[in-house]
């Protein structure tokens, strides 16, 4: 598949799991409406999708949610296959997006670094 379509199709699956996940058709109680689908990347093989999940609840929360996403996968992939004309749906994995805490982690380290040198 091209870049580009590889880019659409990522957007249709985040679409879905979005709307999946504020109509609240996914029943694990670990999965909360306040979840965010941040960006979706398909391999050029179809193999795999990597969903990027992130939320401004606190950091525990988000990892029960993403671990109900992820229990939930096989459901969510057979929703959304129903939806799409593809011939290979993707394996969906769900991950949290760490890149703001290591942000503010190494801002902190560096506040800490001046504050030490002064």
């Amino acid at each position: 598949m091209g870049e580009f379509r590889m880019l659409k199709l990522g957007e249709q699956i985040r679409d879905e799991i979005s709307s999946l996940i504020m109509l609240q058709k996914i029943k694990d109680p670990r999965v909360s409406t306040f979840l965010s689908i941040n960006r979706v990347e398909v391999a050029r093989d179809l193999a795999y999708a990597t969903v990027y999940v992130s939320s401004f609840l606190n950091e525990s929360q988000v990892k029960k949610g993403v671990e109900g996403l992820n229990s939930a996968a096989g459901f969510i992939q057979s929703s959304i296959a129903k939806k799409l004309s593809i011939y290979k749906f993707p394996k969906l994995t769900f991950d949290m997006v760490n890149k703001l805490n290591r942000l503010e982690e190494e801002e902190k380290a560096s506040r800490n670094e001046k504050e030490s040198q002064q």
